[in-house]
């Protein structure tokens, strides 16, 4: 069995924040046809179905995200699921919106859903990093991490929300790169700048003209002696 966890908090008025982005993947990968609806279990919501032939079960932590760890390992320890078959779906401010990066093992880099799995299951788990974007100022990371999705986000957040629930089963079978590309794929792609307004045409440079051809000295010579005839 696998165990796919989406990273959030709890509740209605933290549901469209973008560190419920966690949430959000799993909760797409659930409507998918076999999933059974959510129920109360290991102190959060837990979904089971099956992703070709692997058999998953679904959890999001209802802990808040800081104590995520204790309901992944109430999770784990009861379904005896080791941390190399858990994929934990979190936000990612250092990735552009849109962007996945798939991993396994290493820091948790200040992310205190990851540092709460670190310490209760160890970091040998799968993390899908699932870019938010920086609001460009650290004073504006809180407001921004805990701030609704706006509404124009919608334009790539809908289209990977489905890719993700879309691409699952080659996640599971260990293709992180075709799980990125088909989870991607939908996604709007970015617009070419126009030139701005009022800007020269710039014509192209004329070609440097020819220099000109050095007179044979035997003809200089005839010149010269025909001057003097």
């Amino acid at each position: 069995m696998k165990l796919l966890v989406g990273l959030g908090n709890p509740g209605a008025k933290y549901a469209r924040h973008r560190h419920n982005i966690g949430f959000m993947a799993v909760d797409a990968i659930a409507a998918a046809p076999g999933f059974t609806p959510w129920r109360s279990k290991f102190q959060g919501q837990v979904s089971e179905g099956r992703l070709g032939p692997e058999k998953v079960l679904l959890l999001k932590p209802g802990t808040f995200m800081n104590l995520s760890g204790d309901s992944v390992q109430a999770a784990a320890r009861f379904y005896r699921i080791e941390p190399a078959d858990i994929i934990v779906f979190h936000d990612e401010l250092d990735l552009a919106p849109g962007k996945i990066r798939v991993k396994t093992g290493g820091g948790h880099a200040g992310h205190n859903g990851l540092r709460s799995l670190d310490a209760h299951i160890g970091p040998d788990f799968t993390r899908v990093r699932l870019g938010i974007g920086h609001p460009g100022d650290k004073r504006l990371v809180t407001n921004h991490v805990l701030g609704d999705f706006a509404k124009a986000e919608a334009e790539w957040l809908e289209p990977l929300l489905a890719g993700i629930a879309e691409a699952a089963p080659e996640l599971l079978a260990g293709e992180p790169a075709r799980f990125i590309e088909t989870a991607t794929r939908h996604l709007p792609k970015p617009e070419k700048p126009e030139p701005r307004a009022g800007t020269p045409k710039q014509e192209p440079a004329p070609a440097p003209e020819a220099a000109p051809e050095a007179d044979d000295p035997r003809s200089l010579l005839q010149k010269l002696a025909d001057r003097f005839r």
